[in-house]
Formats: C-alpha cells, structure tokens, sequence
C-alpha cells in the first residue's frame, strides 16, 4: 500500500467502538499503519469527552494499542481513561484524532446540548492549548430499534451539535460514508466485525485526505508513539 501518511505520527482517543480486538482499534489503526503512519490509540468505553481531561474511572472497560502491536484491554480497577496532556507529552503526536459522539448523544432521551457542547469544550481546550492539528470523527449511523435507543434521527442531530462545536478540530462525519443502515451492528449501537471493517476501511481513506490537506506532515518532527 502506498505510504500515504509517512511522517504522521497520530494519537486516537475515542469510545467503545475503539475498545475490543476486531473493533476500530484493529480495522482503522491496521489501515493507518498500513499506509505509513505511527499510531498509537487509547479507548475509554462509555466515556465522556471531559474523561480525557479529567480521568475517571469507566465501568465498561478500556484499551490501548500502539502500532501494530498487541491490544490490550483493562477492566475494573486498571480501567481508567487517560489525561489528553500526558498522552501528548508520551507520544508526540503530529495529528490527533478523537473519535466521539455516541457516549454523549442522549440515546432514549432528549439530546443534553449543554452538557455536551461542556464536556467537548473541556477536550478541545487541551488540544488547542497544545497547538496540535485535530480532526474529530462523528457517530455512525448503527440500526434503529437496539437496546440503547439510538435513531438516525438522533444521530443526524448529535452529529449537527458536533460539527458546530469541535473547533479547532475539523469534523468527519460518520454518518456521509454510508447509508442508514448499511453496515450490520449487532445491537443498534456497535459494529458486527464486519461492520467495524467497512467503517475502519472508510475512515481510513477520508482521515488521510483531510490529514494532507491540514499539512500536518510539514510540521515538527514528531518522535511518534513510543
């Protein structure tokens, strides 16, 4: 495959759909590496954005995965989300890419604007304070009728709250890669394999045009994950 993303090294921080062998953390960061980049990705399951501020424990689990190396899933105490700004200062990044939206989209309930529009401001904040190009990848679709509520509805009007308040990261909207419902999810918010490989494979052709377009290559040399 050709070296697109030679001389990226990115940091990914995101959700659940990042958290498990065979979810994002394998078909999106095998992509990523694949065309040259240095990555390292860090998941926090049913996290909000302030938990890469602030850490906290998730009940759910967390991962982490550099390169292509093993993945490695925490649960209970060892799962805890990590600090934006330690991460930053381990690995360097030239591009960062937080993958966020579903953990705070209010499935089944009113979409809690304010709190969201808080808990992204908190992350963004780090980000712009370390100066560091920023591209946030917006929910999925999924399938209607699963055990979390999700709707297309709901989706499109998380992903609008988004696009307006992710500055100074640059939004990439899950839900213009596919149709509603066209990649299988298994209970209406998480991926089948094979869903999470159709996405990983979409993400991995639009993070590298936006990534170019940004001239994140031409910046300092970063040292990559380590």
């Amino acid at each position: 495959m050709h070296q697109l993303l030679a001389g990226f090294a990115m940091l990914i921080i995101g959700d659940s759909h990042l958290s498990l062998p065979g979810y994002l953390i394998s078909s999106l960061q095998d992509r990523l590496v694949a065309q040259g980049a240095r990555v390292a990705t860090y998941s926090a399951c049913g996290a909000p954005a302030g938990a890469w501020v602030v850490p906290q424990q998730v009940a759910c689990r967390t991962a982490e995965r550099v390169q292509s190396g093993p993945i490695a899933v925490h649960t209970g105490p060892r799962a805890r989300s990590w600090n934006i700004d330690s991460l930053i200062a381990r690995h360097r990044p030239n591009l960062i890419v937080v993958e966020l939206g579903d953990t705070m989209a209010g499935y089944g309930g009113d979409l809690p604007r304010a709190w969201m529009t808080e808990q992204v401001t908190a992350l963004t904040a780090r980000i712009r304070a370390a100066d560091i190009p920023c591209i946030w990848v917006g929910p999925h679709w999924g399938t209607e009728g699963g055990q979390y509520g999700k709707t297309y509805a709901r989706a499109t009007e998380a992903a609008a709250l988004l696009k307006e308040i992710v500055t100074p990261c640059r939004y990439l909207d899950s839900t213009t890669l596919s149709e509603p419902g066209a990649w299988p999810s298994f209970d209406g918010l998480h991926y089948t394999t094979e869903g999470y490989r159709l996405w990983g494979e979409a993400l991995a052709k639009a993070l590298p045009q936006m990534a170019v377009t940004m001239r994140v290559a031409e910046q300092a040399p970063a040292t990559g994950p380590r």
